[in-house]
């Protein structure tokens, strides 16, 4: 596979990733200067679907990005977007108005949810113990069945299944995409968390999240945390 088809994965990502609407070669022409014809384009994507990274939803043109295609997208693609001046004010705003460690805790969750329109999970240092916020977020991902919705919700309601999602959360930013989350209910979802020294951050979201967005604010988040607990003690 070589840098073009790469570099259309990565367009077939954000451009799904923006719209929720498959994307066809015609788009990708149009918006991005890859300096081939649209049928080389068509070309190409062919062999990222012959490769399992793109997936045909249905009859239409477009393609969609498969839990590997994602993978790959976070493994070698994704640039990690640096947080906005806002977003770093309102990180800061909100640890600095914290009085003891709960309210860190649970102002951590509720920023972070509103920053990334996920489903924060911060996990208390020393404590079998995790604060959950921004579920109602799911309603705005492609979940939009009660049927699709119901796993989800039933498992996010077990500390024990969190707790496992965070398990492995380490001093630097990880990623866990649809299959390979430890609960089945949550398959259809990815994972991004990162640890702060006694606990950890993290944020769960649809497959089709803005991967290089949210790894940026759980990475920002999670030294934050950190910072401020080792202020504290």
């Amino acid at each position: 596979m070589h840098e073009r088809q790469l570099e259309i994965l990565r367009a077939i990502v954000d451009e799904y990733v923006a719209t929720e609407v498959p994307v066809g070669s015609k788009v990708l022409a149009e918006r991005h200067s890859f300096g081939v014809s649209p049928a080389t384009i068509r070309n190409d994507m062919a062999v990222l679907e012959e490769a399992g990274l793109i997936t045909q939803p249905h009859t239409s043109a477009g393609r969609i990005p498969t839990n590997t295609g994602y993978r790959l997208f976070v493994d070698k693609l994704a640039t990690i977007k640096p947080l906005s001046a806002p977003e770093r004010r309102a990180i800061e705003t909100f640890m600095e108005g914290a009085h003891d460690l709960e309210d860190v805790m649970n102002r951590t969750a509720k920023m972070l949810s509103q920053i990334t329109k996920q489903v924060a999970v911060i996990q208390h240092p020393h404590q079998d113990r995790v604060v959950l916020a921004g579920t109602a977020n799911l309603t705005r991902s492609n979940h939009d069945e009660a049927a699709a919705l119901y796993p989800i919700l039933e498992a996010l309601e077990e500390q024990v299944v969190l707790l496992r999602l965070l398990s492995d959360a380490g001093a630097s930013v990880s990623v866990k995409i649809g299959d390979e989350q430890p609960a089945e209910g949550l398959r259809s979802t990815s994972m991004v968390s990162m640890g702060y020294g006694q606990g950890a951050v993290g944020i769960l979201g649809p497959t089709r999240m803005d991967y290089a967005a949210s790894m940026a604010a759980v990475n920002a988040v999670a030294r934050y945390i950190g910072h401020f607990i080792k202020e504290g003690q």
